[in-house]
């Protein structure tokens, strides 16, 4: 049985990302004239706190991790104050603050922490409270630019939750996507990638199965910068036995998410929308609002 390492909440201590600055200058010469020396503006990288607001749904008796992690976790951070075998249907309200900056077109790097409120059954909604810290990277392995073999991307972070109980939790998740772009402005495209989910639970009496998931889809740009992208694909979950509670049983079953985007001219997202249908096998219905706020925008 793989177990991670218990940590404690005095010894969380979340990192800071530093933003990264590049610099570079032209020269122009034009003959006849003095020669003058033309210093470029520096360019910087967009630095933004990428927040996310999410509201979930959980049928009674499951776990839900599709497309994130972070639902999957705050479920598991409120399950020590249960005291019976049976898991009613739950929802929750939870806040993503991961600090974001795109040091370059190719790497992006994050980190930050999520807080939840939920209710279940008919018990009242409970406060607000900070769960996990993650952070993670996205990057581009290739970049098709306009040639026969689509761009290569890669997310990976770390999730970890800050509850002292036995049922503390350290997930790790990964996505590997391809991105086939069907013109030269890359404003319509075909997708297909497959994400691989893994849940530690800090004590022997609990165990989370792996969660795999495939999925394809496609995407498209509109003149006016929204852009609406659609992946549908089947995630298979190994299921979860909690203490000597009722298990979780496994499950393979489809998945859906819908989104929709508003960028700028310069591809930088300013609003995002995105549904979410998970069958576990009932389905569990996700709705996220993505609102950047920029310290620095390119």
């Amino acid at each position: 049985m793989e177990l991670a390492r218990p940590w404690s909440a005095r010894s969380i201590a979340l990192g800071v990302l530093a933003s990264l600055c590049f610099f570079g200058a032209a020269f122009a010469e034009d003959e006849g004239d003095d020669e003058e020396d033309t210093a470029a503006k520096p360019t910087l990288p967009n630095v933004y706190l990428d927040m996310r607001t999410i509201y979930s749904t959980l049928p009674a008796g499951t776990l839900s991790i599709g497309f994130s992690a972070p639902p999957l976790l705050s479920t598991l951070a409120n399950l020590s104050s249960l005291r019976t075998a049976t898991f009613p249907s739950s929802q929750s309200l939870s806040v993503d603050l991961p600090l974001t900056v795109d040091v370059n077109e190719w790497l992006s790097v994050y980190g930050g922490v999520s807080g939840v409120t939920s209710q279940a059954g008919a018990d009242p909604w409970t406060n607000f409270t900070i769960y996990s810290f993650t952070m993670g990277f996205q990057a581009d392995l290739y970049q098709q630019n306009g040639g026969m073999f689509p761009t290569i991307t890669i997310q990976s972070n770390a999730t970890r939750s800050t509850s002292t109980t036995p049922l503390a939790t350290t997930a790790y998740n990964t996505i590997l996507e391809a991105n086939y772009a069907l013109d030269a402005d890359e404003t319509r495209g075909l997708l297909a990638g497959a994400q691989y989910t893994r849940v530690l639970v800090d004590t022997p009496l609990a165990r989370v199965s792996p969660d795999i998931m495939g999925y394809v889809g496609g995407y498209y740009q509109w003149d006016n910068n929204w852009i609406f992208t659609g992946r549908v694909g089947v995630q298979s979950f190994g299921g979860a036995q909690l203490l000597n509670l009722t298990p979780f049983p496994a499950f393979t079953q489809p998945i859906l998410r819908l989104d929709l985007d508003r960028l700028d001219d310069d591809d930088n997202r300013l609003f995002g929308i995105t549904a979410q249908i998970a069958w576990t096998p009932k389905p569990s219905y996700q709705l996220t609002l993505r609102t950047p706020l920029y310290a620095i925008k390119n």
